[in-house]
């Protein structure tokens, strides 16, 4: 952790504090280098003291190699694990030229390291990380009574062996830099590096967002999000890097045929069927695991999910969103405490439900602007007036009233953007039962049940993407249970539907209207109970292919101007709002496409 806070404070505080820890290539060559480091029994001779056998002569040169060995120092207030410890078995002479039975053994540290060297004015040296680490491995043995003058790192990408000589003027500066993370450590999280190249090889880029947290920052505080102050704060900040992918190239598993079993064998989930194996997928190509209806799953298959930090989600059969497993690996809580804290304040919470709305109502405007046959203006012109009246909203009831009259506005015109009317839609639904042919028409929204296709796909799209929206809060530390717009309400992510509003449109509408319009989806594909009407599990399966397709489609991030998923827009929104929470920025922006 002393390497990490000398290469880059603020990924200090992420792994040391909050416990955040991300693999990428980088980290991952580094733990199969250590493979065989790390397998000694981490055993060392005594410090002081020589035995009889050391004596003799055959053994006077001989050099003890001790590897992962593990120590400790009050004074410092340290823990290592030391790669390689090379101890010289040399009986040292006292000061009669005679054999001392009390002396100290010298020992020399020896660490492993996949880079190479620095280039110095005398050839190669050591990174001001490397020196930290190799510094405090070389005090340590000394604290636990060993003689130790200098220590060694061993560069793999060159084969190189780079000494480091232990002065005072050495251990005044470790000794400092350590004093300076425990003041680091009690926070607040330190300010990201501006424009350094360590970032792009950060494996916690994508959690720490430097070049991105800095524009935010430096947007002066004004209450409303628009093009020119967007542009103002850019040239302010300038551009953003590109750090993060614009892919994930992890899957959701969805699995929706009652009794299902899912099991494990290694690192492969199994999905059977009556003792039949069905699927084999990885667990590390899984982004999370759902699950619909009555399906169970292993104890094992859980706790290998776990591991993996891959979510399990559980709905009905019909889609309702249940809830979710998933393991320990985010240990932070700093973030949690300022959500509740701040979940209590009225202020705090009416100005972030009007970021929520004002981003759903100007997103629902950009959906009919885009996508209606011939979007009516005096649709459009109220659309506008609902998302600046929303900023200008007294009360969170005030805020609700704004935001179901807006939606009612957008609904009145939802039909327009369905576009299935021509002679292939008419010469399919000829061919169908009278009585059980459906059409696309949508007159409104009705939920409890849906009543038509349309309904039916929207409640769907909803539970999926409170469901995302619930793994993206997660994934960031937040509890998704304590909202700010929406209150707590037994067995309701109230966070996650906060954010969710601003991705409405975008991605479940979005899909729906896909999945329409380019025939995913086609009457057969439903079935009435009643009143209500839902998909069959051949037209689930279509729809979660249109809803993923949708989700992992590409766009212009409208604040960063990078190319990234909807999927991974929704885990920034999140970082975005625990930055506003900590205090790093001044005001939370919501994701309006434009």
């Amino acid at each position: 952790m002393l390497n990490e806070f000398v290469y880059c404070p603020r990924l200090f505080y992420y792994e040391h504090v909050e416990g955040v820890f991300v693999h990428n290539a980088d980290t991952l060559r580094g733990a199969t280098i250590h493979t065989r480091v790390d397998s000694g029994s981490g055993a060392m001779p005594a410090a002081q003291g020589v035995t009889a056998e050391t004596t003799r002569p055959e053994t006077q040169n001989e050099v003890i190699h001790c590897r992962s060995v593990s120590l400790g120092s009050d004074r410092l207030g340290v823990t290592a694990k030391i790669d390689l410890v090379e101890v010289c078995a040399a009986q040292l002479d006292d000061a009669a030229g005679q054999p001392d039975l009390f002396s100290k053994r010298e020992v020399c540290p020896v660490d492993y390291k996949s880079g190479a060297p620095r280039e110095g004015e005398d050839g190669k040296e050591l990174w001001d990380a490397d020196k930290m680490q190799l510094g405090l491995q070389c005090l340590l043995l000394r604290d636990n009574g060993y003689i130790c003058h200098e220590g060694i790192i061993y560069y793999r990408a060159t084969k190189q062996r780079v000494r480091l000589e232990i002065t005072p003027e050495l251990e005044k500066w470790i000794v400092a830099k350590n004093r300076e993370a425990r003041e680091c450590a009690a926070g607040p999280i330190p300010p990201p590096l501006v424009d350094s190249p360590k970032c792009p090889r950060c494996s916690l880029v994508t959690v720490c967002l430097p070049d991105e947290t800095r524009m935010l920052a430096q947007r002066p505080a004004t209450g409303e999000a628009d093009e020119s102050l967007l542009a103002a704060r850019k040239s302010a900040a300038g551009e953003p890097r590109r750090l993060i992918a614009a892919r994930d190239d992890t899957r959701a598993l969805y699995l929706t045929t009652p009794g299902l079993f899912v099991g494990r064998s290694g690192e492969v989930l199994q999905v059977k069927e009556k003792k039949e194996l069905l699927q084999e997928v990885r667990v590390n190509d899984l982004s999370h695991v759902a699950l619909f209806g009555n399906i169970q799953i292993s104890t094992a298959a859980v706790q290998t999910l776990c591991e993996a930090d891959v979510p399990v989600t559980y709905f009905s059969m019909g889609g309702w969103f249940y809830g979710f497993t998933r393991g320990h690996s985010l240990k932070n809580v700093f973030t949690r405490v300022e959500q509740f804290r701040l979940a209590r304040d009225p202020a705090v919470c009416l100005w972030l439900a009007r970021s929520f709305v004002l981003g759903k109502i100007r997103n629902q405007r950009t959906m009919l602007m885009r996508n209606h046959l011939e979007p009516p203006p005096p649709i459009l012109a109220k659309l506008k007036n609902s998302a600046r009246t929303a900023l200008a909203a007294q009360s969170l009831d005030e805020l609700l009233g704004i935001e179901g009259a807006a939606a009612a506005f957008y609904f009145q015109q939802f039909n327009g953007m369905i576009k299935v009317e021509d002679e292939l839609a008419d010469s399919q639904q000829s061919t169908l039962n009278p009585q059980l042919a459906f059409n696309f028409d949508f007159s409104g929204r009705k939920r409890r049940p849906p009543t038509d296709p349309v309904n039916a796909m929207l409640s769907l799209a909803y539970s999926l993407l409170a469901k995302d929206c619930t793994i993206g809060a997660l994934a960031v530390g937040f509890d998704p249970y304590i909202g700010f717009y929406h209150q707590p309400r037994f067995g309701r992510p109230a966070l996650a539907l906060d954010v969710m509003e601003e991705f409405r449109p975008l991605i479940a509408e979005s899909a729906v209207l896909t999945a329409i319009n380019n025939r995913m989806i086609s009457e057969k594909d439903f079935v009435r109970a009643g009143r209500a009407v839902n998909l069959t599990a051949a037209g689930r399966k279509q729809f979660f292919v249109a809803y993923e397709q949708r989700m992992s489609h590409l766009i212009t991030h409208p604040i960063f101007d990078y190319k990234v998923t909807y999927r991974r827009a929704i885990e920034l929104q999140f970082r975005i709002l625990a930055r506003y929470l900590t205090g790093e920025i001044d005001e939370y922006v919501p994701f309006m496409t434009r």
